[in-house]
């Protein structure tokens, strides 16, 4: 629900925060970040600065349910606030915003508090926000999949299932990062159309996903599902996720299982949880489905989430080239999307999910499935853009590419923007392609 939290007209005494793209003081993201290299715990994003909940904490500025909450959330990762559910949340959240608020009591006493709350972004180490237990990857941006299918397969490019089900697949959560890490380029088996025989080597395809990623809060019994009308209650958060994919050991591995180690390689992940109640503003129906197109089955069809399941955020992918860092150039855009373009919400998402009794866990993570427009320079991903390596990009240095190449940084941003709102952002997912390691 829309509430005081999301007052357009609400400023905070860090200055940095007011009119800040990403973190004013509308949003309150949580996360887990370092200190000067100190050791990680939790903290709220606040315009270019983070609030430091546990020495918060040790000055007693906590009370009741945010006390108790502030405890869940002052550790190493947030899995305890996320397990707490929404009520946790929903005090902690509002408690920060009260203590930043340059209407509050505490106001007066700001430069004090900053001294001792207070750290400056650049200087913090982030982490993963919770510890992933389970990382599940789901394939929701049908434009992409209608695009990818009509590469691989024109004559059919969606599955009979795509319309009926959240189509998904289980990958790997040890290899899920934060952002501004490395992602070394893979070793594979390829073997490319009208070769014989396969062989193994560096991947000659290496691609990104544009991804909403999900939070999961409190889990369900194994053996329970959770029904749609419930689902929200088990949504901590968003993040933005990059799924790194090897195309080339993809089309050639995920016959008939699907994606294995094209997938497993790594996947970025942006390191603030924003909150659904930050998001409550930018909450939009879900787009009708096309004429001819099934209703949801019962247990995916929900009027409150047909209304209000969306979320209109737009995102941006750049890409950053050795030869543009070394001539100080700016990245360059390659597209824009918006996550209106799921066809499946993430409240379906969840209860088709645990349909069949699957027990979630606080700290799982969901990512959406590439997310493209139809729209010219909406394309989510490399395989796209260039229809499977066919077309190059041209970059505004004169370089070109179908896939990355060594020293290329891919970069995402989201911002939610609705008039008549304080926009709000992600901050960045941010990834480096490196070499991949020699042959044995």
């Amino acid at each position: 629900m829309i509430d005081d939290t999301n007052d357009p007209a609400r400023t905070s005494w860090v200055t940095s925060a007011n009119g800040h793209g990403a973190f004013p003081i509308q949003n309150l993201p949580f996360g887990v970040f370092s200190p000067d290299g100190g050791t990680p715990r939790g903290g709220v994003g606040i315009g270019e600065k983070i609030f430091d909940i546990s020495a918060a904490l040790e000055a007693g500025l906590f009370s009741g349910p945010a006390l108790e909450a502030a405890q869940l959330a002052s550790g190493r990762t947030l899995n305890p606030l996320l397990e707490a559910g929404s009520g946790a949340r929903i005090a902690l959240r509002r408690r920060v915003g009260e203590l930043l608020d340059v209407q509050s009591p505490e106001a007066r006493d700001a430069q004090d508090i900053a001294r001792r709350l207070l750290h400056d972004t650049e200087r913090c180490g982030m982490h993963l926000p919770a510890r992933v237990g389970d990382f599940t990857d789901f394939f929701a941006g049908i434009h992409h999949a209608h695009t990818a299918g009509t590469i691989s397969r024109p004559e059919n490019p969606l599955m009979p299932n795509y319309k009926y089900i959240p189509v998904a697949y289980h990958s790997r959560a040890s290899s899920v990062s934060p952002s501004g890490g490395v992602v070394r380029r893979p070793n594979g088996q390829r073997k490319p159309p009208g070769q014989a025989a396969p062989d193994f080597g560096p991947c000659r395809n290496l691609d990104y996903e544009l991804e909403l990623g999900v939070w999961i809060g409190p889990g369900n019994p194994l053996g329970t599902p959770i029904p749609i009308a419930q689902a929200p209650n088990h949504i901590a958060g968003f993040c933005l996720l990059n799924d790194w994919s090897a195309r080339d050991i993809q089309s050639w591995e995920s016959q008939p299982l699907g994606p294995f180690l094209a997938k497993s390689l790594s996947t970025f992940v942006s390191p603030w949880i924003i909150t659904p109640e930050a998001l409550a503003p930018f909450r939009t129906a879900q787009p009708a489905r096309p004429a001819g197109d099934p209703a949801p089955l019962p247990h995916l069809n929900d009027p409150a989430d047909q209304a209000q399941g969306a979320l209109y955020i737009d995102f941006a992918v750049l890409i950053e080239t050795p030869k543009m860092r070394a001539a100080d150039a700016d990245p360059h855009l390659l597209s824009r999307a918006n996550a209106t373009a799921l066809y499946w919400t993430v409240a379906q998402m969840v209860a088709h999910h645990t349909s069949n009794g699957c027990n979630l866990r606080a700290g799982d993570l969901f990512g959406s499935g590439t997310i493209s427009g139809t729209e010219p320079g909406s394309a989510g991903c490399l395989l796209e853009m260039t229809r499977g390596g066919r077309n190059l990009i041209s970059l505004p240095n004169g370089e070109t590419r179908t896939y990355l190449e060594d020293g290329d940084d891919i970069i995402f941003i989201g911002q939610a923007r609705r008039p008549g709102y304080a926009s709000i952002g992600f901050g960045e997912c941010r990834g480096r392609v490196i070499e991949a390691l020699p042959l044995a």
